[in-house]
């Protein structure tokens, strides 16, 4: 099960790369599902099915179509495409940055502290994740709609960097 983990945890970071070092918005919308898709994997593999579900659900459904309208707006004729020189730059000089990092967090690691919810307690009769559904709903309600004004400010930045010069739903292509 290390294994696997540490597997995912390394899809993860490249993924977050695939994302970082991309402009156009065409593969980093790529990269970002896929990104998404290897933390909800994560979030599973440490005992939260549940929440992970929902975070998929939400994301490929809600966030993936404000993408989809960004890169409908931003039609690039000839985009950077992940083999080209500036890309792979960038892509080399993040990874060499968090192969750094984790060089230099590498001491504080143990294998211990990788414990799933499940795993703290000997006859556990909720699972972890569920616990956590129903603390979000009562006692974080505040957080939630905080995060829920937070994505909708997101949505409204995207789509003002990708407006553009021009003005109204029609436009020259």
């Amino acid at each position: 099960m290390t294994f696997i983990m540490w597997l995912v945890l390394f899809c993860f970071v490249v993924a977050l790369v695939a994302v970082a070092s991309n402009p156009s918005p065409y593969f980093a919308a790529l990269g970002l599902v896929a990104a998404a898709s290897v933390g909800c994997a994560l979030l599973t593999g440490y005992g939260g099915s549940f929440l992970s579900l929902v975070l998929l659900l939400i994301y490929l459904g809600g966030m993936l179509v404000v993408f989809a309208y960004s890169v409908a707006l931003a039609a690039e004729p000839y985009p950077e495409a992940w083999g080209s020189l500036p890309v792979l730059t960038n892509t080399l000089l993040l990874m060499v940055a968090a192969v750094g990092m984790s060089l230099v967090l590498w001491g504080g690691w143990y294998e211990a502290s990788w414990m799933g919810a499940d795993d703290t307690e000997e006859f556990p009769a909720t699972r972890g994740d569920m616990d956590g559904v129903a603390l979000m709903y009562s006692s974080a309600a505040g957080l939630l709609v905080a995060g829920a004004a937070a994505l909708f400010l997101t949505l409204l930045v995207v789509l003002e960097l990708t407006r553009g010069l021009s003005r109204g739903a029609l436009r020259t292509i």
